[in-house]
């Protein structure tokens, strides 16, 4: 799959695409559905099969005081978009200059001129433009005009009824239900990141720990997961059992926030490795502790707990 990062670099790029549009946080299965319609157009329209997407996330140019919320960061996000079968990634820079595009000319000019589109795949509830101004309808009538397909997915749900959202995701994660947010993702919910160094008190006790920040993802409940750890590189990635800690660390008066993750059974250095933490099950809330000796049994009983939660997955 080629990565274009800017219609700037469009130049030879080839034209004439069906290309899904969408922020896509999350590649959840409502999000997995209006690519695959756009798989299917363009094979049917012998067009490349294109997504576009965009970064920063606009919520950060037009809400820069949120708090963290990203569920799939640039590189995870393409890594997906990869395995959905994609030929071609238009991961958009969004900024001031390119938000103040009208919705015609987003279409007309970019689109339409740049990549020769002639399909164009939306969800029910996409908008686009300058004050957020274009909506599938007008999609359709620019497609009508300028000679594209439109198709326009239905809100997508999961047999219980619920609408498969980002918002849903976020809600559930930080309400300590990872579970719940995989079964609208399609899949564990991933934190990848780098093993820092910290204090290397975990190994005094007997359980070492990989620390990772998590820079700009969602911040889910802090607590005690069951979680499996993806060892990178390696092909296939490497996939260990796992009990991690994420919050404040409050018996050592911690303030930080910090993933720790204790892989079970393994021994080896991983500090400066790059590592994929799937959330799997929330044990219990983080809390303070007396002191080392009863952190110590319950971070024993912890680990049993993940062992049992996971021989069951």
């Amino acid at each position: 799959m080629r990565v274009i990062r800017h219609f700037s670099e469009f130049g030879p790029a080839p034209k004439g695409c069906v290309v899904a549009l969408g922020n896509f946080d999350g590649l959840h299965l409502g999000h997995q559905a209006v690519i695959h319609h756009a798989g299917q157009m363009a094979r049917s329209l012998d067009a490349i099969f294109a997504v576009m997407t965009f970064e920063p996330h606009p919520r950060l140019l037009f809400q820069p005081d949120l708090p963290p919320f990203r569920l799939t960061p640039f590189l995870v996000k393409t890594r997906l978009i990869e395995k959905l079968g994609a030929d071609l990634c238009l991961m958009q820079h969004f900024d001031a200059a390119f938000a103040a595009h009208s919705a015609h000319d987003f279409i007309a000019d970019l689109l339409v001129g740049h990549l020769g589109v002639k399909g164009v795949v939306v969800g029910h509830d996409y908008v686009f433009g300058q004050k957020r101004q274009g909506n599938p309808e007008f999609l359709r009538q620019m497609g009508k005009q300028l000679g594209f397909e439109v198709m326009v997915v239905p809100v997508v749900t999961g047999t219980d009824g619920q609408i498969y959202s980002s918002t849903a995701i976020r809600d559930y994660l930080q309400q300590g239900r990872p579970q719940d947010a995989a079964r609208l993702l399609g899949r564990p919910w991933e934190i990848e990141s780098r093993v820092e160094h910290g204090d290397k008190r975990g190994r005094t006790i007997g359980f070492p720990t990989a620390n990772l920040g998590l820079e700009d993802y969602l911040r889910p409940a802090t607590g005690v997961y069951a979680v499996r750890v993806g060892l990178e590189p390696g092909t296939p990635v490497q996939w260990l059992n796992g009990v991690a800690n994420f919050g404040h660390r409050p018996t050592f008066d911690k303030k930080d926030e910090l993933l720790e993750v204790h892989i079970l059974d393994y021994s080896g250095d991983l500090y400066g490795r790059h590592v994929r933490v799937q959330m799997l099950d929330f044990i219990r809330p983080e809390r303070k502790f007396s002191g080392i000796d009863d952190l110590q049994k319950q971070i024993t009983l912890d680990a049993q707990t993940a062992r049992t939660l996971l021989a069951n997955k």
